[in-house]
């Protein structure tokens, strides 16, 4: 979505949050520094073995980068946090990314093409006491909706209208236009309490309250959270354990020991060398996931106008040897937008396979003779590692490549003045929804394409715009996959900015302390549903 025509907030008050996240998405990429609730009360019960069964210890990669706000979060830990203390109207099961009723008693009604309606849980109750209403629902989408709150979530649902309370535990939404993922697409949209966040929005992000089945205790910025079961919850998730203790170790070797000592249950980022010495009861999955490493060209630099050129900075790429060598293995190339196991996918019709004859001849046919550029590196260490392997590839075909490898809010900053040639960075907005609509927005319809790699005045942007309208309109799920499909195609052979790869996110957890563990397609852990054994 564009920064103001479809978040309805300026390009200032976007990249006061987006460039935090590190571009990949917001939530995926190495967070800047900013303020977060901190506490020096270690209300944790102890801590390891000697926390009991009653407790459940994880290990998160990041630190508190950002508080709690539900509306604004972009920080991964209080993120994966959030979906343990808030409800959403409908949310995502967190290993299926499948939409569920939840503060709902089912999934919003469709009374017309752009009129939805959904009734409250009975009984359901915030964490201070007091009953979730249908004033609580209509503040929570108001406050995302309003420009002046440059809340992240705005961008995701541009066509509500309007929400208004039929009664006290009914909400009717009205649409801007029919769009027929709504039921699915709201779950963007936690509910907060209109007493507690309208009175004081910075105490709230602070100690946020929610109706989730956990309830915040406290936070300390690069040490802790702590979550303890909120007793009075009647939702469809419970808490099956009486208390949370999230570690903050953003030392790769030190989650690797927690969880081999026996500290923590759970831990997730688990470096890609050490998963294969993991035994016995330490248990190790990579899930696939969408979470891409992207090439992204500026299309405003002549050497880079023409696609002939992108493309054969794509072939020239031996990616199998870049998964193989820099990842071990835990990655897929990229056949399409979406990886392979997505519902949606649809295999391009440009799939970008090693051959550097190829990649000379498109170069020669372009005119481009020996090329040479920077390439922006963000300092994700696993974009770290493929890095110079990227820079072997283009080598061998007669590229040049420079690397300049920094923080991703310096090389945003940079990127966003304009002041760039091609990027490589990790990117995955799947942890805001899963579906097809959602992924290609992100990076090809409003902010992306116009303000940071310059395709807003092609021919091929103003096309894919168009498919990606007439999809959110479509009623007829085959077609509207078979729309997702010719956009697909469409950005594969621009590759003004495409996936490389997709990558697996491994976690690990010891075997038979926790009961329900799933591991994530997404940044973070969930234990929701998840008992100690």
């Amino acid at each position: 979505m564009s920064a103001r025509s479809a978040a309805g907030f300026d390009r200032r008050t976007f990249m006061r949050y987006t460039s935090a996240l590190g571009v990949a998405t917001a939530i995926t990429a190495s967070l800047s520094a900013c303020g977060g609730p901190g506490s020096t009360n270690d209300e944790s019960g102890g801590s390891g073995s000697g926390a009991g069964t009653d407790t459940i210890e994880a290990g998160l990669s990041y630190p508190l980068s950002t508080g709690f706000d539900p509306m604004i979060t972009s920080g991964a830990t209080p993120f994966a946090a959030n979906m343990h203390i808030f409800e959403g109207l409908v949310d995502l099961d967190p290993a299926t990314l499948v939409a569920r009723p939840t503060l709902a008693t089912e999934m919003p009604k469709k009374i017309n093409a752009t009129t939805y309606r959904a009734t409250l849980r009975e009984g359901a109750t915030f964490h201070d006491g007091s009953a979730v209403t249908a004033d609580d629902v209509v503040f929570s989408f108001e406050r995302v909706l309003d420009p002046k709150n440059a809340s992240l979530m705005a961008q995701f649902v541009p066509f509500i209208d309007q929400v208004k309370a039929v009664d006290g535990s009914t909400v009717e939404f009205k649409l801007k236009h029919p769009f027929a993922l709504f039921p699915s697409r709201i779950s963007v949209v936690r509910i907060v309490p209109k007493k507690i966040a309208g009175a004081d929005a910075k105490a709230f992000d602070a100690k946020p309250v929610g109706s989730g089945p956990y309830r915040f205790v406290s936070a300390v910025r690069e040490d802790k959270i702590v979550m303890e079961a909120y007793d009075k919850y009647n939702g469809p998730h419970p808490a099956k354990a009486k208390k949370m203790v999230w570690r903050l170790m953003s030392d790769p070797s030190a989650r690797v020991s927690a969880l081999k000592s026996g500290r923590v249950q759970a831990i997730e980022d688990v470096p890609y060398i050490d998963v294969k010495g993991f035994t016995g009861k330490d248990k190790v999955e990579s899930v696939q996931s969408f979470g891409l490493l992207f090439l992204m060209f500026n299309c405003a630099d002549k050497r880079f106008e023409d696609k002939r050129v992108r493309q054969a900075l794509h072939y020239a790429l031996d990616t199998e040897k870049i998964i193989s060598t820099a990842l071990l293995g835990n990655a897929e190339a990229a056949t399409g937008y979406v990886q392979a196991t997505h519902p949606d996918y649809r295999k391009a019709s440009t799939v970008y396979a090693h051959d550097p004859a190829k990649a000379k001849k498109l170069l020669a046919d372009a005119g481009a003779g020996k090329l040479s550029f920077t390439l922006l590196v963000t300092d994700t260490g696993w974009v770290k590692d493929i890095a110079p392997l990227i820079k072997e590839s283009w080598a061998a075909v007669g590229i040049d490549a420079k690397l300049d490898i920094a923080q991703s809010p310096a090389q945003y900053a940079k990127v966003d003045k304009g002041d760039f040639e091609v990027l490589a960075a990790p990117g995955d907005p799947s942890v805001f929804g899963n579906d097809a609509d959602l992924l290609l927005r992100w990076f090809y319809y409003g902010f992306w394409p116009e303000n940071r790699y310059g395709w807003k005045g092609s021919a091929a942007y103003k096309k894919t715009r168009s498919l990606l309208d007439e999809a959110a309109r479509e009623a007829d799920a085959e077609k509207r996959k078979q729309l997702w499909g010719e956009v697909t195609d469409l950005v594969a052979d621009e590759a003004a900015l495409y996936p490389v790869l997709h990558r697996k996110l491994p976690t690990a957890w010891r075997d038979g302390t926790l009961t329900g563990f799933r591991p994530l397609p997404t940044t973070g852990l969930s234990f929701v549903d998840v008992g100690r054994a």
